[in-house]
């Protein structure tokens, strides 16, 4: 690419592909109110990598679960391609739910009497993909995460990596333009980590999908465009991944 192609494409103006606009969200528990977000504000644009940072507790998950759809805000709005999640029909935020987003969980969530195929053939199902298609395309996934040599494998018969692998492949199913990812390194060990990391990172990079992590792993730096840090349930500061220069406090959060 020359010089000249990349500064005109710099110039083009980004896409804004999630929005949160004045976040609220409340929990109300045993006659108390426990504030999880407090004014949130953020917007994430078409093919980047975003990573919320904080520590256990910040309201990373509340977050992550307001953009997906997962969950209804106290009050703010929240948009994905444009579209105001919460003037939405069931069956409208259903279709972006398969459609649109692409869900990665700590816990993986696989279905354990299923393989890993078809657990990464299920969403393809509710998609309305013929069962040929769908089982060529779960196949080709996993063989794109490294389990091509685990398709008829159950959950229980795969280590922590591969079902987190399953579940990145699954989560791929029906071409999402976003990927939300809650602590998928979180149970993992050090180098399978460090492995799933670097594969949302190759994907966001090849399919230009929108990646944003919930997480407390700082080794999600190396690969982010722009860190999110919060803390109590606000925004402290975003700041673009080389201009990262970590606390003493912030190398303290809980890991």
């Amino acid at each position: 690419m020359s010089l000249l192609v990349w500064v005109r494409l710099m110039s083009l103006p980004q896409e804004v592909v999630v929005k949160a606009v004045d976040l609220h969200k409340y929990y109300f528990l045993k006659g108390e109110t426990v504030k999880a977000l407090r004014g949130i504000n953020l917007e994430v644009f078409r093919g980047e990598y975003v990573s919320i940072l904080g520590p256990s507790g910040s309201g990373k998950t509340t977050l992550f679960n307001m953009i997906g759809g997962l969950d209804k805000p106290t009050k703010g709005l929240v948009y994905i391609e444009g579209y105001e999640l919460s003037k939405l029909s069931s069956a409208q935020l259903a279709w972006i739910r398969c459609h649109r987003i692409g869900y990665i969980f700590q816990t993986f969530n696989l279905i354990p009497i299923m393989t890993a195929l078809d657990n990464v053939a299920l969403p393809m199902i509710f998609a309305g993909l013929p069962r040929k298609e769908r089982i060529e395309k779960a196949k080709h996934l996993l063989e794109r995460v490294g389990l091509g040599d685990r398709l008829y494998h159950r959950p229980d018969e795969l280590s922590g990596g591969q079902q987190q692998r399953v579940a990145i492949a699954r989560a791929l199913a029906n071409d999402p333009a976003i990927i939300l990812a809650d602590e998928p390194t979180g149970n993992l060990d050090l180098n399978t980590g460090l492995k799933i990391i670097h594969l949302l990172k190759g994907l966001n990079e090849e399919r230009n999908v929108t990646v944003i992590t919930a997480t407390h792993d700082l080794k999600m730096i190396d690969v982010s465009d722009r860190i999110v840090w919060i803390r109590d349930g606000q925004i402290e500061h975003v700041e673009k991944r080389m201009a990262v220069e970590l606390t003493e406090e912030e190398l303290k959060l809980e890991f």
